[in-house]
């Protein structure tokens, strides 16, 4: 899959790499050390910085893309599951 950006594909395909080792050889085996766990940063940093930049090109807002979301009131939340386990349709919860 592509970047954003064509101008980012090449550092998100390092990144890609890069983590795909990390996955298969550190933390699939049970690795806690914290150097394996930066491995990968320094390339994350500079494709998050392409990507960053590629996105105010497009006119994209980066306030809207770094606000907190999750474990507040704007985080969508899952549909009620009734005591059989099944989600109610629209009609349903009138």
């Amino acid at each position: 899959m592509n970047s954003l950006d064509p101008s980012c594909n090449e550092l998100k395909a390092k990144y890609d790499a890069c983590f795909n080792v990390w996955f298969a050889e550190k933390f699939l085996r049970g690795s806690r050390d914290a150097s394996d766990d930066a491995m990968c940063k320094p390339l994350f940093l500079v494709y998050r910085d392409c990507v960053r930049k590629a996105m105010q090109e497009h006119k994209i807002n980066l306030a809207e893309v770094d606000k907190a979301i999750l474990g507040t009131n704007e985080e969508k939340q899952a549909p009620e599951q009734p005591q059989d386990g099944q989600a109610k349709s629209p009609e349903q919860k009138q």
